[in-house]
């Protein structure tokens, strides 16, 4: 299907990695968010995924898989919240140290549980630096090895189990749709979601205000843009990764956009009308659908709510402005 290292039988070898390590998460259905939508829609609640979100997956995956000399020496990984959390727990359930790369401006809910798991936090400017730049000097420095957020195929693999769960779960399904930031999510979802239905569209969802994906498929190449301003924060990379990008050359049929208020909207719906919590990153592929992204009609559409690590005083102040 694609001419690259990430197969369907990758994704099912990191499945048998992280069984009883990561949790199943559940699928759960809404009559009214449907009747909203327009379409008959499963969420696939990576919200409820240890660490609160579905980096985890790869990050298990990618660290199970060194040798174990070198991850007895620890790990490095740079991320806004989600990833730098899924690390910090993979490192204490391993019992060897990791070093986080975050940006000053990183959500406190996510920088206290990264802390929390036992990890040591080097701030940079996310404006003004550059995160591989200061990881890769601490790899060289401390003899670390890195754990990327979204550039590998390990990690690839690992979030791609998701989406295996998933078509396990509600194997006939039309669309997929999956949040992009960095691409290591929908390149592994959409990996295993092609090998196990042919037919199914896959689409991508990030912030307008962040559209460096969507410009790249319009472009045909990688398109690097300034760190993008908007309160999804997990989704603040501002280029695809240069292994992700041809998968989702290959794989992914659109990208979809949102704004910030239809984010908000999603999250207010979600929270009042499901009672489930969700952050903006999580939620964009629900405010897709909500504000009726998708041209077309879809009997049957996966959505993957990729975490639920949520400022709640920051959602106070986005619903009392809503």
């Amino acid at each position: 299907m694609t001419d690259h290292p990430l197969t369907l039988a990758r994704i099912e070898a990191a499945a048998r990695r992280l069984e009883g390590r990561v949790h199943r998460t559940p699928v759960v259905t809404c009559r009214s968010f449907d009747e909203a939508a327009g379409h008959r829609v499963f969420f696939k609640c990576e919200n409820l995924q240890r660490a609160g979100a579905f980096k985890c997956r790869g990050a298990f995956n990618r660290i199970l898989s060194l040798p174990p000399e070198v991850r007895a020496r620890g790990v490095v990984a740079y991320s806004s919240g989600n990833h730098a959390q899924a690390v910090a727990l993979s490192a204490k359930l391993f019992n060897v140290p990791a070093v986080i790369v975050m940006p000053q401006d990183a959500p406190q809910i996510k920088v206290s549980a990264t802390r929390g798991y036992g990890a040591e936090i080097v701030f940079y400017d996310r404006y003004g630096e550059s995160r591989e730049d200061v990881g890769e000097r601490l790899c060289a420095e401390r003899g670390l090895a890195l754990v990327p957020p979204f550039d590998d195929y390990l990690v690839m693999a690992g979030q791609g189990t998701a989406a295996l769960e998933l078509l396990e779960d509600v194997p006939e399904l039309d669309v997929l749709l999956v949040p992009v930031s960095g691409c290591g999510l929908i390149a592994g979802c959409a990996t295993a979601a092609k090998h196990l239905r042919p037919s199914i569209r896959v689409f991508g969802v990030e912030p307008a205000a962040g559209n460096d994906t969507w410009l790249s498929l319009q472009k045909g190449e990688r398109v690097e843009i300034p760190v993008p301003k908007t309160i999804a924060d997990g989704l603040q990379v501002s280029a695809p990764g240069k292994l992700t990008f041809p998968i989702v050359q290959a794989l992914v049929e659109n990208i979809l956009l949102v704004s910030d208020d239809e984010m908000i909207a999603a999250l207010r719906f979600m929270l009042e009308r499901m009672k489930v919590l969700v952050e903006p990153s999580g939620a964009v592929g629900a405010a897709a659908l909500l504000h009726h992204k998708l041209d077309f009609t879809a009997q049957r559409v996966g959505v993957i709510l990729s975490g639920g690590n949520l400022d709640l005083a920051k959602l106070a102040q986005w619903v009392a402005a809503s």
